[in-house]
């Protein structure tokens, strides 16, 4: 077979990293908006746009790998049926007013997970290992909203079929707001990854085994993360938005040989104009 033309590899690389810059954007906004809402404002539209820019940092825990950093554009619509965030896409349900105070909220979700993947020149210890692809995932979500706690479950499949796993997040959270432009919301969450996606991303297959790196299969296994998100609306329309949280990693990610983490840490900051 012969190789493709040089023109097209740098195609290729642009349309990848624009997928990337996309989908950044998106776990940006879906991280921090749904505590970033307004009280409710008759005089509100009901279809929504916003623009702005984001910085996303993670540190994965593959042993050493460099801190992923990212600075981003962002774009955001909603209206009453669906909110969609680059490639990451909600389609609302009908909610059940369960009292004054309790409500439920169901969605169906879509999405294009980042920072999740890797290449083999990551990082040393990856060298000779496979792509990691990050993927899409969709699944459903629904949220118990109550005066005390919110309480957010939700379930998502990797639809891309490059590790054909599963993922389901129960979490809680509460939001403190402080005057009328700021506002605390801590979390915290427990995620249950299945055998197929940590063994996709954090297992060893005897092709790629190598000294000091040998075969590894995963299993299934719960993270708990702890975050916090701090929100500062200027005035109607400027907000800026920082979530930081911290993850522990389950004995089934630590145990793997490209690891040398029990946690990773994930910051994100963005600045939105809301029209």
């Amino acid at each position: 077979m012969h190789a493709p033309p040089a023109f097209a590899v740098r195609l290729q690389v642009r349309i990848v990293n624009l997928a990337r810059a996309s989908a950044l954007a998106a776990t940006l906004i879906c991280s921090l908006a749904v505590s970033a809402q307004q009280p409710p404002d008759p005089s509100r539209p009901s279809t929504t746009w916003g623009l702005g820019v984001g910085l996303g940092s993670k540190q994965k825990p593959y042993t050493g790998i460099d801190r992923d950093n990212e600075v981003l554009p962002l774009i955001e619509f909603e209206n009453e049926y669906v909110h969609l965030l680059g490639p990451a896409l909600d389609v609302k349900l009908p909610s059940l007013a369960i009292s004054e105070t309790q409500s439920l909220d169901f969605r169906i979700v879509a999405r294009y997970a980042i920072f999740g993947g890797y290449e083999a020149d990551d990082a040393p210890i990856l060298a000779g290992m496979g792509e990691r692809k990050d993927g899409f995932w969709a699944g459903a979500r629904v949220k118990w909203k109550t005066s005390l706690v919110n309480v957010d479950a939700a379930w998502m499949h990797d639809v891309s079929g490059y590790s054909k796993g599963q993922r389901f997040g129960l979490g809680f959270d509460r939001n403190w707001r402080f005057g009328r432009h700021f506002m605390l919301s801590p979390r915290v969450v427990a995620l249950w990854q299945d055998r197929k996606y940590n063994d996709y991303y954090f297992g060893v297959s005897p092709s790629e085994a190598r000294p000091g790196r040998p075969a590894y299969q995963a299993d299934s296994g719960f993270n708990a993360e702890a975050g916090l998100r701090s929100i500062y609306l200027i005035d109607r329309h400027n907000s800026l938005f920082l979530d930081v949280s911290v993850t522990s990693l389950s004995s089934e990610v630590k145990d793997s040989p490209l690891v040398d983490r029990s946690t990773e840490n994930r910051v994100l900051f963005a600045y939105v104009y809301r029209f």
